[in-house]
């Protein structure tokens, strides 16, 4: 298991890659609202662990074993926020607590929380996400 902060700054690469195409540590620092010192160490750490590339131009892209992460982390996060917001939960609070359960949780129950959730969609006639 990943630590949660490499999930959450991966999740975030991979959430700026989806709305800008070409990110920078910048864009990441300003997302998380860290310094760029601090940032600058990460995507150091980042690229020796193989989880990015940046090119001479500083624009950064996620690795096979970078975005698998983000991409599993991100599912959980619009899957538990979704469930949240169908319990009742308010939206900024269903998005703030699906960031702390989809560090923690296990596969299995995520598995099952998902196969509930796609019942769910196929019960009220919804597409999936």
């Amino acid at each position: 298991m990943y630590q949660e902060s490499t999930e959450n700054y991966l999740e975030t690469i991979y959430i700026l890659l989806q709305r800008m195409k070409l990110v920078r540590s910048i864009d990441v620092c300003n997302e998380m609202g860290y310094s760029k010192p601090t940032i600058s160490v990460v995507m150091k750490q980042f690229r020796e662990k193989g989880y990015v590339e940046m090119d001479g131009s500083g624009h950064i892209t996620l690795t096979p074993s970078g975005l698998e992460i983000a991409q599993r982390i991100y599912e959980r996060h619009v899957v538990l926020s979704e469930l949240l917001m169908m319990l009742g939960v308010g939206k900024e609070t269903a998005l703030a607590d699906a960031c702390k359960i989809e560090h923690d949780i296990s596969d299995e129950t995520f598995a099952c929380i998902k196969r509930h959730m796609a019942q769910c969609r196929d019960c009220q006639g919804l597409s999936g996400s």
